[in-house]
């Protein structure tokens, strides 16, 4: 496969693929196109010539037996595509990946390994490392343990596991965003969303404990990190009639699903009640109100996940690497003062 033939196949210029595959800022393609080419390389196996891309970039030649190519795990969606944060964090990893001589041959899920034929596949995969993407059990470690030699991790909780870690810190982005909500005076605020082994919840309720404030169950819902998960968990909290002045959602996705249960229930945002959540997905400065979050520096996250995995591949290192990069409040339209206290429903 040359760029010719990618360029025909995407329907695009011969240029327009290679600013795409270098990741040239002069007239970036549309995200729709990006993707279309992206698949094509992926599908494909189509990678430069090794030797003179390294040269030109200083770069060690791979060790001997290597493929030159990763694979991409999405441990916590079922599916990859459908999950804005995830999928965003997976083309940075190629992106970057490619700039090494490196493609991303496989992209599978951790229910995905329940498949006769995917795990066919994985057992017998030929690729250098893996890059996991989310929280892992302890099943899932295993596993990898078992097929992959080199992994590098990257998320917003802590993994509990000698593997190389690429991290924006959840737990204290959730204390971060709760302590925004307690400045504005809400001391009832709910949460929706996961619940177990999730760091954003624990930061939850640390920040209520700090604050001097009793936890309150009734204002707890368990729920997917999904826009459906948002929805019903905040429709379940509002139907019970308790008091209730804001809401934290660990991501952006749960957010957007809060906002329409809050809608129909009457009720405003943030007159009468306020929003937070973690992320910063592009969609987030397009909502009725703008969404306030914690903004995750994802391109970043997936950049240097990318260079570590890639890095501990060709022998650069071999003591577990810890990566724990920052974040910042999104300030927008969600959040406001509280004012007096209304009862949720009425």
């Amino acid at each position: 496969m040359t760029l010719k033939e990618i360029a025909v196949e995407a329907g695009v210029s011969v240029s327009t693929v290679s600013r795409v595959i270098n990741k040239s800022s002069k007239s970036p393609a549309s995200q729709q196109v990006q993707d279309r080419i992206w698949e094509i390389v992926r599908r494909t196996g189509y990678t430069p010539n090794s030797n003179a891309r390294q040269l030109k970039m200083g770069n060690p030649a791979a060790p001997a037996g290597a493929s030159r190519s990763i694979a991409c795990l999405f441990a916590r969606v079922h599916e990859a595509e459908t999950d804005t944060f995830f999928a965003s964090l997976a083309r940075s990893i190629e992106k970057e990946a490619f700039k090494h001589g490196y493609i991303v041959k496989y992209t599978f899920t951790a229910f995905d390994i329940h498949d006769p034929n995917i795990f066919r596949l994985i057992s017998d995969n030929h690729v250098d490392g893996v890059a996991v993407l989310g929280r892992c059990d302890k099943h899932l470690l295993k596993f990898l343990k078992q097929y992959f030699r080199y992994v590098a991790y990257t998320g917003l909780n802590n993994l509990d596991a000698k593997y190389d870690q690429i991290v924006c810190d959840g737990y204290q982005a959730a204390i971060t965003a709760m302590e925004h909500l307690l400045k504005l005076g809400h001391t009832r605020i709910a949460y929706v969303g996961e619940t177990s082994s999730e760091d954003r919840y624990r930061g939850y309720c640390t920040a209520l404990a700090e604050a001097g404030l009793s936890f309150c169950r009734e204002l707890v819902s368990d729920e997917s990190l999904s826009p459906e998960g948002g929805y019903h968990g905040t429709d379940r909290i509002l139907k019970k009639g308790i008091t209730v002045s804001a809401f934290f959602c660990p991501n952006d996705a749960t957010a957007i699903g809060a906002m329409r249960a809050v809608k129909e229930h009457g009720l405003s945002i943030p007159e009468d009640i306020s929003l937070i959540s973690i992320d910063d997905i592009d969609t987030a400065q397009y909502l009725t109100p703008m969404l306030t979050t914690i903004h995750i520096p994802v391109e970043e996250m997936g950049q240097m996940t990318a260079k570590i995995l890639i890095d501990r591949i060709e022998g650069g290192h071999t003591l577990p690497v810890k990566v724990n990069l920052p974040y910042y409040i999104a300030g927008r339209e969600s959040c406001g003062e509280c004012s007096v206290f209304r009862k949720s429903g009425t």
